[in-house]
């Protein structure tokens, strides 16, 4: 898949998100097979995933409760991306800025998300 330029990037959240799930990808294919990251790989690579996939959901609500619903689940899963990036830059410090950059990531899209949510009622 080729990556669009900063200022679409930064616009589209469908592309946003899904290139977002694809770095979390290229990061966990690169760490230790180990006890601990066997743990913590599935739980990231859902969670960021998942974020992705319910905006997707949100994009075709039937209503608005059904949108602002979807959209609370984006939060609450991007939420969750952000507590496995700290677990994982613990476990595997070689990673550590990838996973803050990742975080960040995160950080980013939980603010613009809880802007729509806040907007969406109104």
């Amino acid at each position: 898949m080729t990556r669009r330029n900063n200022s679409s990037f930064n616009y589209d959240l469908e592309e946003r998100l899904a290139q977002f799930a694809e770095r979390v990808v290229d990061l966990v294919k690169q760490l230790p097979k180990n006890v601990i990251n066997q743990r913590l790989i599935p739980q990231v690579v859902s969670s960021s995933g998942s974020s992705g996939a319910n905006y997707a959901e949100a994009c075709e609500a039937e209503s608005k409760r059904d949108f602002r619903h979807k959209i609370g689940i984006v939060k609450k899963e991007l939420r969750e991306s952000k507590h496995w990036f700290r677990i994982i830059a613990r476990a595997n410090e070689k990673y550590i800025n990838e996973c803050r950059l990742l975080y960040q990531e995160a950080h980013e899209l939980l603010l613009i998300f809880s802007k729509i949510l806040k907007s969406s009622k109104r």
